[in-house]
This record gives C-alpha cells, sequence and structure tokens, in this order.
C-alpha cells in the first residue's frame, strides 16, 4: 500500500535526509581518512552498512586500538662507525646483530660499486670479502630481523684513509712488448716490503695457456716472476698489480693497479760449452746451429747457469773500472759491437774484433765472445747473433771454472730449482 504525504512534510522531510546524508557524507569522509591511517579507523569502528558507530571520543560500547609502532628487539652495530675517517681498508669493518638475524647488508661506494661480503652461517655478522679502496667513502646499509620478524635497519657511513706514503713500483715490461721464452718479470719497489704475502696476492702473473709464474723474493725491495718451465711461444701473459689498496708495509700503500700485457716470441735457447768453446743455438723445431766463441779465461771464468738476455746495444762501452774483481791488465773498449747484456755484475755475449781465440781458447773476462768486425758487422758471428736474438732470450754456459750464476744477478732466476723458487 502507498503511503500519501502531503506536501509539507514531503519537503520537511527531504530537507532532513539532505542535512543527514551531508553528516553522512563528511562522517564517512572522515572514517575512511582515518580508517587510511590507522587500518580499522583508529577509536571508531563502521558497521558494514556504513553507518557510523561509537566515535573516539564516545562512551558506550567503542573500542579502542594501540597505533603505536612496535620496535624490533633486533639491535644493529655497524663499524666503523657513522662518520668515521681514516679506516684501514683491511679489517676495518665489519657489521653485527644482537637478539636477531641480520638479513642483508649492501656496502657501496659513490658510484654505487658495491663491495663484496658475507654473512655468517649464525646470521650474526657480516664481514666483506672484497677489496675497500683507499680515499673512498662508502655508505652500509644494514637489515636484520628478531624472533617476532620486526625489521631493525640502519644506514651509515665512512672514508677509507688516503694513504701518506707509498712504495714505488717498476718492472721490466714494456706493455704490449715481445720477448724471448725464458723472460722473467722482475719487479723492484721503491721501499722495503714487510707485509711480502699480501704484495704477492696482489701481483698476478698469468699466460694465456693457463700457465702461471710464481713469485720469489729477493731481498725485500725485489720479487722475480717466472713459471716452472720456459714459456710457450706465441703465449699472451698479463701482469695484473692490485697493490693501490695493500698496506705493503706500516703505514705504508702500493702504488698501482693496472694490467700490463706482452707476447712470447719464437723459441731461441743457447747453450755455450766453454770446455769446448762453442755456442749451440737450439731454435726450436729442431733446427740448430754451432758457433765458435771464447768464454772467460782461467783467472776470470764465465759464470755457469741459466742467464737471461736483458738488453741489447748496437755498440757500447766495456771498462774494467766498472767490474769488480777483475784479475790482469785492465781494458777499456769504447766501441764494443753487437753487445747483449746477461748479468748486473758485467757478462755480455757481443761481438769480438780484437781477438782470433774463438773455438780456440777462452781469452775473455769473463764475457762470451763472438767473431765481429770492428763498428759491427751484420755477417758476422756476432751481427747475425745479435739480429736473431731478443730480450728474453735463454743463455745458458755450462762446463766453466766459475761458480754458478746467482738467481739476482741479472734474470737469472732458472738457475734456482723450482723446489725452492
Amino acid at each position: 500500500m502507498e503511503t500519501v504525504r502531503t506536501a509539507g512534510a514531503v519537503a520537511g522531510r527531504g530537507r532532513r535526509a539532505r542535512r543527514s546524508a551531508t553528516a553522512l557524507l563528511v562522517g564517512g569522509a572522515l572514517l575512511l581518512g582515518t580508517a587510511a591511517c590507522n587500518d580499522n579507523g583508529g577509536g571508531g569502528s563502521t558497521d558494514a552498512k556504513g553507518s557510523a558507530g561509537a566515535t573516539a571520543g564516545g562512551g558506550g560500547g567503542g573500542s579502542t586500538t594501540d597505533t603505536t609502532p612496535k620496535t624490533s628487539a633486533a639491535q644493529l652495530t655497524v663499524t666503523p662507525a657513522d662518520g668515521a675517517t681514516d679506516v684501514q681498508p683491511k679489517d676495518g669493518l665489519q657489521v653485527a646483530v644482537a637478539s636477531g638475524k641480520l638479513t642483508s647488508v649492501a656496502v657501496t661506494d659513490k658510484n654505487g660499486k658495491t663491495v663484496e661480503g658475507k654473512i655468517a652461517d649464525d646470521g650474526l655478522s657480516w664481514k666483506p670479502t672484497g677489496q675497500l679502496a683507499v680515499g673512498t667513502t662508502y655508505t652500509v646499509a644494514a637489515q636484520a630481523v628478531d624472533s617476532a620478524g620486526l625489521v631493525a635497519a640502519s644506514t651509515t657511513s665512512f672514508t677509507t684513509l688516503t694513504p701518506a706514503k707509498t712504495a714505488s713500483t717498476n718492472d721490466n715490461i714494456a706493455d704490449n712488448g715481445t720477448y724471448g721464452v725464458g723472460m722473467i718479470v722482475s719487479v723492484r719497489f721503491g721501499k722495503s716490503i714487510k707485509n711480502k704475502q699480501a704484495v704477492e696476492a696482489g701481483v698476478t702473473v698469468t699466460g694465456s695457456d693457463g700457465t702461471v709464474a710464481r713469485g720469489h723474493w729477493f731481498g725485500d725491495q725485489r720479487l722475480d716472476f717466472r713459471p716452472e718451465n720456459f714459456w710457450a711461444p706465441g703465449t699472451k701473459v698479463t701482469v695484473k698489480y692490485r697493490l693501490k689498496n695493500v698496506e705493503v708495509a706500516p703505514g705504508v700503500y702500493g702504488d698501482i693497479d693496472k694490467d700490463e700485457p706482452f707476447t712470447i716470441g719464437r723459441y731461441q735457447v743457447s747453450t755455450v760449452d766453454a770446455a769446448a768453446h762453442t755456442m749451440t743455438v737450439d731454435h726450436g723445431g729442431g733446427k740448430t746451429e754451432v758457433i765458435p766463441i771464447t768464454a772467460g779465461n782461467d783467472d776470470n771464468p764465465s759464470w755457469n747457469g741459466t742467464m737471461v738476455i736483458s738488453s741489447k746495444e748496437v755498440v757500447t762501452r766495456m771498462n774494467s773500472a766498472t767490474v769488480a774483481n777483475v784479475k790482469g791488465a785492465e781494458y777499456d773498449v769504447q766501441d764494443v759491437p753487437h753487445a747483449m747484456r746477461l748479468t748486473t755484475s758485467g757478462t755480455y755475449v757481443h761481438g769480438n774484433y780484437w781477438s782470433s781465440a774463438f773455438g780456440k781458447s777462452n781469452a775473455s773476462h769473463g764475457c762470451v765472445g763472438l767473431a765481429d768486425a770492428k763498428g759491427g758487422s751484420d755477417s758476422t758471428n756476432g751481427g747475425k747473433f745479435f739480429k736473431s736474438s731478443m730480450v728474453g732470450d735463454v743463455v745458458k754456459i755450462k762446463n766453466s771454472k766459475g761458480q754458478t750464476v746467482s738467481g739476482d744477478n741479472g734474470w737469472s732466476g732458472w738457475t734456482i730449482p723450482w723446489s725452492k723458487w
């Protein structure tokens, strides 16, 4: 049955209805806004039809919810402290947590480069496995959870030290150079090295065929590298330096991070028989030649052992005043042709135009002499051998009355057994 109302009554009810609707809309907006911030509307509630229930300030049947955030029990500790400076790149960084487990640790520099690291199996600590750089600012972002699953987070930063002292690094390799199969990489440092193992780890010498050269120290400032056997011809070798972040001695750091590539050339190994007065040159593949020579005399015998050509000079001056312990008459030859140095003590393979002892006797002051012409000639034994040789070629001397050359006399490390290298 339809109910009939008067126009006035209908109008009155319409005005009240509009006011009520407005109130409900406003109230609904307020309630919705409150719900967005407080999940269930804070102290108020809304029924399924959207009608207002008890308000936060009202009594009688209203319920309240605690909106205070819960705090994780996990306590993060980052070492070094936030803002620290002059931090040691090695062993200067770690993250730990108490009453919780680490979930993530990210350490980055200003360019976003990440330092690798590992969370311990028990989840209580993190340490870097990668190397920190000197003079660099890092940001550490760490997170952990407690037993209730509540997250704790920490973001700190620190700056590693800028070294006041560095040790210079110099070697005998030219970038992209080509050397003989006996090439030894010899590295010299400008200061005495105390942390030798750390330096050895910061310098690697590897071949494209997988050959690895091992380091050997001569004193505190020289580190030589060679493989167990001669390099294979054609091998591409790379010397990798990663020393800038290595404390080579207390308060002293390395000065270089770079790669130096070089190539091993063709095979040539020469053997001098001082007793037979000959030098047999092995060019590989069964190709050899025998050259008559003269070696060191009885008073100044040549070194025995395996040596390496370290330099070549078309003409050089040789003076007995520059060589220690020379016996007999002094000499000063200002135009020695086709000279190839074998030792720092003054042993050369060189051309000789003033003697006729080749293949007959040993008449030199310790060098290996080959017949040559004054001023040098490409057609002589001295000239031909000079042309066929390169830095890094091996020259072995045997059956001399002299002693065995020491490993640090030139690049003579091949004389040292691999077991002692």
